[in-house]
């Protein structure tokens, strides 16, 4: 089971190391969400750390509908990015209709046909997380995971839909679902059995005292990795 946790900083990320977790999702502002990270910040955290890292790029938090303004700042922030050696990204996009961007989404991978995204919880926006999951199989090659909670208000309260996000993931072959969104030592040993996800996403629910203020909280991150699937 591969874990994957929110830095901000180069502190954050070398702390999650030493801690054990097994992938960064490296953003700002988490207060608003998780916007796209400094690139001086990005840099400095992939020469200092092992761990894979997968950088935020949404330029607002307004929604995660874009104009053609904030398609350009979009591909100047990945431009940027892949120039200092970073290649995995986490973005989302939806239509006013609450549908997946499939034409931004199309425009961004043939601009940059050698990056790999994970869909962001943009997904948990959708009107409708079954249909956007389908919108999302014929992008598996560029698309290799989704970030959700079921649609929900966190992974407690959609564990139905991820459980059958993650089964239609198996059946499909398409992008790997990863849980996420309240997620902490306590309520996964009961929810990782029941959706038998292989990758899950973490917050603050790893942190001390749930805090991003503060480390990793070594106790939760060991009792997580040691849960298993049919406990």
């Amino acid at each position: 089971m591969l874990m994957e946790a929110i830095v901000q900083n180069v502190w954050d990320a070398l702390e999650a190391e030493k801690a054990g977790v097994d992938r960064l999702e490296l953003v700002s502002s988490i207060e608003q969400g998780g916007l796209t990270p400094n690139v001086r910040i990005v840099k400095e955290i992939l020469e200092h750390v092992s761990l894979p890292v997968q950088v935020m790029i949404r330029p607002h938090s307004k929604s995660f509908c874009y104009s053609e303004q904030d398609v350009e700042v979009i591909k100047q922030m990945i431009k940027k990015m892949l120039a200092i050696g970073s290649s995995n990204f986490v973005f989302g996009a939806l239509n006013k209709d609450g549908t997946v961007d499939e034409q931004l989404l199309d425009e961004i991978i043939a601009t940059f046909p050698h990056a790999r995204f994970t869909f962001h919880r943009a997904f948990d926006n959708s009107r409708d997380v079954m249909e956007a999951y389908q919108s999302l199989v014929r992008y598996s090659g560029n698309i290799e995971r989704i970030l959700t909670s079921g649609g929900k208000e966190d992974g407690v309260a959609g564990k139905d839909e991820l459980k059958m996000l993650v089964e239609q993931s198996r059946k499909t072959n398409g992008p790997v679902i990863i849980p996420g969104s309240g997620l902490n030592a306590e309520n996964f040993t009961s929810l990782h059995p029941y959706i038998k996800a292989e990758e899950y996403h973490f917050g603050r629910g790893v942190r001390l005292n749930g805090s991003y203020q503060e480390s990793f909280d070594q106790d939760s991150i060991n009792k997580i990795k040691t849960t298993k699937k049919d406990s």
